[in-house]
């Protein structure tokens, strides 16, 4: 398992792997579906992928329970960290979607 997700840490241990599946089974099982119902604007106007975002929610839900029971259970790389470069890159990217949607309108009219 380490070698497909490296950032995910559960103890290299078969009971901790048994404990974790039945957390997962209760939180997907009594909470997801309240909180995909909850969310279904949201998944809507971003054409599904909110889902995205509630899936690594829970999955640190899920972590969080375990590290509560006392197994070592810990997700890496969630959630992102939005520094001065990436926030740098939003704007350039920003840039470069109107520059492009200019010279669209220019070379297509409507």
């Amino acid at each position: 398992m380490a070698y497909l997700l490296p950032q995910i840490d559960y103890g290299d241990s078969i009971p901790n792997l048994i404990i974790l599946a039945l957390i997962a089974g209760v939180v997907n099982g009594l909470i997801k579906p309240a909180v995909k119902a909850l969310s279904l604007p949201l998944t809507m106007m971003t054409f599904g992928l909110f889902g995205l975002v509630v899936n690594a929610l829970l999955l640190l839900l899920i972590a969080v329970i375990a590290n509560g029971v006392g197994i070592d259970f810990s997700v890496g790389g969630f959630p992102p960290d939005f520094g001065l470069g990436a926030i740098i890159a939003a704007i350039i990217g920003a840039i470069a979607l109107s520059i492009v949607g200019a010279i669209a309108q220019i070379v297509v009219p409507d």
